[in-house]
């Protein structure tokens, strides 16, 4: 059977002309003379003159059927994190039997005064294998959006970044073979033989037991466990090693079970939410997420060495998953925050990434100003999280 190929490549040239020479010949050189089914590009700043036109010339190139991209702070490509440089780096799959759709997504306000999405009726059919996503920071409510494509989608993978590098509205930009875009998302829906395998890692280690709200309101917890939760958090807080205590202190987060009918949690069955504050008169925790009673959760430190950690573990499980092709492809879609400021060492996650594929991975990505994954087969937006979308067979998800 003719198997899928990938193909990445960066260029860190300033001179826009130079750069696209670069990687398009990169690409079409790994590509073997075969067609790309889609192409997926990131650019940054430094290329601000040339954004109109740019993913076009790239996509004409490389002979690309289907194509976006958008700004990014740091760009991702062969084995490198390029942060504070120019960059321009692109991913390239071959993939037969899968077709590929991209989309793009309008928003606007419902009489209820919510969101409401202008997207092709015929998503759902055409994503059954998976979806890519990228978003605009300030005008893309994202949860929202999932939320409308997992009743019409239910189950199927939505992996994606939302894009970074610009100050304000209007500087972050979407980019389609159309022109750039400057506000909402676009994607790219696959359907076929090959799709997303995605593996989310938000970087955070389990600390003390696990706890059951037993009273709540929106995103305030009252009591867990029939306690106070500021006790249950100081009890947490008390029992803890020095260097978990001290994460603890400095910056807790909670992990919220998305599973109702789990009784026992591994990696990625927790959602994880910064916990925003605690409230002394009642003794209540604050959460930045709503929660429900009778939902588990629990208290979770997060640092460079679990963040690295948890990355591990879970491409280790990702990646027996992932497509059989020779040389895997992948995206990376990580946090503006982790990168050399979170680990003290560049090309943290692109590294690790690499390592845990066989033979010799294309990945490319960029540092996003928010990831989007599934965790407990839910999509999600996240944040100073790696999320990852591994190529891989699928049975074309009904």
């Amino acid at each position: 059977m003719d198997q899928p190929r990938f193909a990445s490549a960066l260029s860190t040239a300033l001179d826009t002309d130079a750069a696209e020479s670069e990687v398009a010949e990169s690409i079409v050189s790994r590509l073997a003379g075969r067609s790309a089914g889609l192409l997926v590009a990131f650019v940054t700043r430094h290329h601000a003159a040339r954004f109109e036109g740019l993913l076009d010339r790239l996509a004409d190139r490389t002979g690309a059927m289907s194509a976006m991209g958008c700004t990014a702070e740091v760009v991702i490509g062969e084995g490198r994190e390029a942060e504070g440089q120019s960059g321009l780096a692109a991913f390239a799959a071959y993939l037969p039997g899968t077709d590929v759709t991209p989309f793009q997504v309008r928003v606007t306000e419902a009489e209820d005064g919510g969101p409401e999405f202008t997207r092709p009726s015929d998503l759902a059919a055409r994503g059954r294998s998976g979806v890519l996503l990228l978003g605009e920071p300030f005008t893309l409510p994202v949860e929202d959006l999932l939320t409308d494509l997992a009743a019409s989608a239910p189950g199927v993978p939505v992996v994606g970044g939302i894009a970074s590098g610009g100050l304000g509205p209007g500087s972050n930009l979407l980019l389609t073979r159309d022109g750039v875009v400057e506000e909402g998302g676009i994607g790219l829906a696959l359907s076929g033989a090959t799709g997303v395998i995605p593996v989310v890692s938000q970087g955070c280690r389990p600390v003390g037991r696990a706890w059951v709200i037993t009273r709540c309101k929106d995103n305030v917890i009252f009591e867990l466990g029939g306690r106070p939760a500021f006790e249950a958090l100081m009890e947490t807080v008390r029992g803890a090693a020095p260097r978990e205590r001290e994460l603890l202190e400095r910056a807790p987060f909670v992990g919220l079970a998305v599973d109702p009918t789990k009784s026992t949690f591994d990696r990625g069955d927790f959602l994880v939410r910064g916990l925003l504050g605690v409230q002394p008169v009642d003794r209540s925790i604050v959460v930045a997420d709503y929660v429900r009673r009778g939902q588990t959760v629990q208290f979770l430190a997060r640092d460079a060495e679990s963040a690295g950690e948890d990355l591990e573990h879970l491409l280790a499980q990702g990646v027996r998953s992932a497509t059989t092709a020779t040389d895997p492809g992948a995206l990376l879609f990580t946090c503006n925050g982790r990168g050399s400021r979170m680990f003290g060492e560049p090309h943290h996650d692109i590294s690790r990434l690499q390592r845990a594929l066989p033979g010799t991975p294309q990945v490319a990505g960029f540092f996003a100003a928010g990831e989007i994954g599934p965790i407990g087969g839910r999509n999600h937006l996240h944040g100073f999280t790696a999320s990852v979308a591994l190529f891989g067979r699928t049975d074309d998800r009904t």
